[in-house]
């Protein structure tokens, strides 16, 4: 990987809310083809910086840095520009993706039209129109109807778009348009995928970090729980799932997870393996493959306590039928797994370790994250259940 030189800085890149953002709140963009980047943490820095080495294949690649502002237009929208090389340290300018500037779209403060959400849709997932014609964004579109529940079906995710907005009102209110905010690029995990079926699961049965408030402590105490996350210790943060009979992804968010019984989480795992005509049983083996070898993993790492970290569960809706006489395997990655699902961990802005750089003391665990392990067994056991056909 080679850095910028200064004498030849890359050309400003617009950066546009990722697509398929299921959870979290914090805003993820799209930079290219296959690279998203996240306001920079110090403690996620870190951990990515010393990443342990057979964690690599369990975690995004991390490729830099890249400096980025916010830019106002004549009308007051607000978009957010990255300026690679412009103030930045040693470590920026190092991404692997060749090709020239990326194709953005502008996404705004105040209006989302139709025209960009269709292209952004159509850019991210080729081959097929995802969206009907009358679509448009709006806040209440992640509220639940008159009887507590959400509508079954969308046509796209809208929550990076709500992360996204969030996002661009705090820069907006607390920095002008010149401040320079540092934001870490990561590998897009889910670029190599049509239609890409994203299951985000918050693990562990604690949610805070070391430096949480009291008052932080207590709520996320609290949600934990009320949630499946102390009896299994693990949660639904976010979904979305490709329906193949009626062309548009089903999505959930992270209030849906928060809600769901031992049983509701096992019927909404289920649901994501459903493809709208029929269980993918074909892809339980190769989850549980991954599963299993992130776990023997996890197990071997003393002192990293990964609190409020996700778990990414991938597979590509668009369904790759294997011919009778074997002329179509499925491409291999890693092993056994076949390249069509995928597990990554993400979110460690709250993880720790011994030898953190970001926080040079931090309050010292031994042994492995018990409260991790819990809940990749019993995902496993679910998934083992469901393979067995209970």
């Amino acid at each position: 990987m080679v850095g910028q030189s200064p004498a030849e800085p890359r050309a400003a890149v617009l950066l546009q809310p990722f697509v398929h953002q299921v959870g979290g709140h914090t805003s993820m963009l799209t930079y290219d083809e296959h690279t998203i980047c996240k306001p920079l943490v110090s403690q996620e820095l870190s951990f990515y910086e010393s990443l342990p080495l057979a964690m690599r294949q369990f975690t995004p690649q991390y490729k830099g840095i890249v400096s980025v502002h916010l830019k106002k237009d004549s009308l007051g929208n607000l978009t957010l520009i990255a300026s690679p090389g412009l103030g930045q340290p040693d470590s920026c300018g190092r991404l692997d993706s060749a090709g020239g500037d990326p194709a953005v779209t502008l996404w705004h403060k105040r209006k989302w039209s139709h025209t960009q959400v269709t292209k952004t849709f159509k850019d991210s997932c080729p081959g097929k129109m995802l969206l009907r014609t009358d679509l448009q964004y709006h806040t209440d579109s992640l509220l639940e109807d008159a009887n507590g529940k959400q509508p079954e079906r969308k046509s796209y995710n809208p929550w990076g778009l709500h992360c996204h907005r969030q996002h661009l009102n705090r820069m907006s209110s607390k920095h002008n348009e010149n401040k320079l905010h540092q934001f870490l690029l990561l590998e897009n995990v889910v670029s190599k995928y049509s239609y890409p079926c994203i299951l985000d699961l918050k693990m562990g049965t604690r949610q805070h970090g070391d430096d949480a408030s009291e008052e932080k402590k207590a709520r996320h105490i609290k949600k934990c729980e009320q949630s499946t996350s102390a009896s299994l210790g693990v949660r639904i943060c976010g979904m979305q799932v490709y329906q193949a009979d009626t062309g548009h992804f089903l999505c959930k968010d992270k209030y849906y997870g928060r809600k769901l019984s031992p049983e509701g989480f096992r019927q909404t795992l289920r649901q994501f393996l459903c493809n709208g005509n029929q269980l993918r049983t074909d892809l339980l083996e190769p989850i549980i493959l991954r599963l299993r070898a992130l776990l023997a993993v996890i197990r071997k790492q003393s002192s990293y306590r990964f609190y409020s970290s996700s778990l990414l569960i991938i597979y590509d809706g668009q369904e790759h039928k294997e011919s009778a006489d074997q002329h179509l395997p499925f491409p291999k990655t890693h092993g056994t797994n076949p390249s069509r699902v995928d597990v990554r961990m993400i979110d460690f802005a709250h993880t720790t370790f011994k030898g953190s750089k970001s926080n040079p003391n931090p309050t010292q665990y031994d042994g492995p994250d018990h409260g991790y392990i819990f809940g990749l067994e019993n995902l496993i056991k679910i998934l083992q259940s469901l393979l067995e056909g209970k």
